[in-house]
């Protein structure tokens, strides 16, 4: 068991080209890093619950009707 950070040491071997036959390689070339990136972003908003408030709280709507409550309770900053 490794204690601290370090990674272990990386092969020296090339890498083998992995693709199997079946795909087209010349299809592959040419994509933009990041080309959905702001997409991606833009639509995730996700909290994890803990289990006994996911159980308190079944379902979405529950949630946000919840958090608004408390939204309404508070003074704006």
């Amino acid at each position: 068991m490794r204690t601290d950070d370090t990674r272990p040491e990386e092969d020296d071997r090339p890498e083998e080209d992995d693709l199997r036959p079946e795909y087209d390689d010349s299809v592959l070339k040419g994509g933009v890093r990041g080309k959905y990136l702001e997409r991606y972003r833009a639509g995730t908003n996700l909290a994890l619950l803990a289990p006994d408030v996911r159980a308190a709280f079944p379902t979405d709507e529950s949630v946000n009707q919840a958090l608004r409550s408390i939204m309404q309770g508070q003074a704006p900053c």
